[in-house]
């Protein structure tokens, strides 16, 4: 995975999995100051539409996460969306945005 360390390379994989089980189009995981990490997918449904990444964030925060060492987003797209980056930024301001193909290969890293 093109120089990416363990612990990246391990939210990497989760986000490559998260969106190969549910054949989703992207996958996203995250990893909290605790080593803790949450993988997921997109959610859209009729009244409720969320990116991956939005909802890796939205359940790291809702067990008790105080920060985000890092995130990945695997997906078909070049980079992530403003609004994903912005998600991890609020609760990580210093936390590394991957963005993988999903093939695994790093594309991106957004600080």
């Amino acid at each position: 995975m093109n120089d990416v360390n363990p612990e990246d390379a391990k939210i990497i994989t989760l986000a490559r999995s998260s969106r190969a089980r549910a054949g989703a189009a992207e996958g996203a995981a995250v990893r909290d100051e605790t080593g803790r990490t949450y993988a997921a997918t997109t959610v859209d449904l009729p009244s409720l539409k969320l990116t991956a990444l939005q909802v890796a964030v939205a359940m790291a925060v809702s067990s008790g996460a105080e920060d985000l060492e890092a995130a990945a987003v695997v997906t078909a797209g070049d980079t992530a969306r403003e609004s994903d980056v912005a998600a991890v930024r609020d609760l990580g301001p210093k936390a590394p945005v991957l963005v993988a193909g999903p093939d695994g290969t790093l594309r991106a890293t957004l600080s």
